[in-house]
């Protein structure tokens, strides 16, 4: 976005918000609602979705706002399809303005220990389930000439690197990442806008599951994240959303980590990331050598609890 550009403005537009019935997602359509959007929901729980509803209609700003949920499985293909035409029925077969995928989940734990199923899982709740939605989208964006719509994923900081624990969830998030830089590329052929956003660690129901299988020395490592809460990391997401920043990013943990591995993404603001790329080329190794150095210590409590586990049985 240019230095004068207008920023894009959510009012009397269509957003459709996956994984919109907590966290991230409903905080997002709470916003959008707050600001003016006709909002569509899409998750599986019913009673959650139905909780969602409310809290949305609560915050309607304007009578002809249409604030629908609905519930689905976005795991395949077909399901992600079907569920984007019904969101679209309403609107005469037209595709959203904006698309929010934040549908998602995590399960950390060490790559020793993990099934297949596992694994299989962990691509198709952090990648599967929001790339079905946005080729969806993207073929429906595509066919109606949908110039200046949007499609905007959610990944992680841990699409930008990674450490123990997250051998289901990160390697999603990096595919997450490498298809949102293509999309970002060929979209242009169509008008079409594409955004990844890499939130830190959130206070979330998901940021409470995954601690059930999250191993001391990954908390351990990740003690040094305060963290944030979805309202505020929807705020990021939306501001970085109308300002027109490709990659969108919450806090300096992040921002550094960005600046060191960018690639081919466009640059938000030159002299900021230049001075992080500064940091980062110091910073980076600093915070490499210490978690490696921590991982290292945990080798013997590490050795005895797979031990425990009947692991090398």
């Amino acid at each position: 976005m240019g230095l004068f550009s207008k920023k894009w403005n959510p009012e009397g537009k269509h957003a459709y918000v996956t994984g919109g019935s907590t966290g991230l997602g409903l905080s997002l359509a709470q916003l959008l609602v707050k600001r003016g959007a006709h909002v569509s929901i899409v998750a599986r729980n019913e009673k959650r979705l139905a909780a969602a509803l409310e809290s949305l209609e609560a915050l309607r700003v304007n009578p002809s706002q249409n604030i629908k949920a609905y519930s689905h499985s976005l795991d395949t293909a077909a399901a992600s399809e079907k569920a984007l035409d019904e969101v679209c029925q309403l609107y005469d077969g037209v595709a959203p303005d904006i698309v929010f995928n934040c549908a998602g989940a995590s399960r950390p734990g060490f790559f020793v220990e993990m099934s297949e199923q596992d694994l299989t899982n962990g691509m198709k709740d952090g990648y599967w389930v929001q790339a079905w939605t946005a080729w969806a989208a993207a073929k429906k964006m595509a066919k109606q000439r949908r110039k200046g719509a949007k499609i905007v994923f959610v990944a992680s900081t841990l699409a930008y690197m990674s450490f123990v624990g997250w051998a289901s969830y990160s390697p999603a998030k990096h595919a997450l990442r490498g298809l949102a830089d293509t999309l970002r590329s060929e979209m242009l052929l169509y008008g079409v806008d594409v955004h990844i956003h890499f939130p830190n660690t959130m206070f979330t129901p998901g940021f409470e599951e995954e601690n059930k299988t999250k191993p001391d020395i990954v908390r351990k490592i990740e003690e040094g994240d305060d963290g944030t809460l979805p309202g505020p990391a929807a705020e990021i997401l939306l501001n970085g959303v109308q300002n027109g920043h490709p990659h969108i990013v919450g806090d300096l943990i992040t921002a550094l980590f960005s600046a060191s591995t960018r690639g081919s993404a466009p640059r938000r603001n030159w002299l900021l990331e230049g001075l992080y790329d500064f940091v980062a080329y110091i910073a980076v190794p600093v915070w490499r050598s210490g978690v490696d150095k921590q991982v290292t210590e945990h080798g013997e409590v590490h050795y005895e609890y797979l031990a425990g586990k009947g692991f090398f049985a």
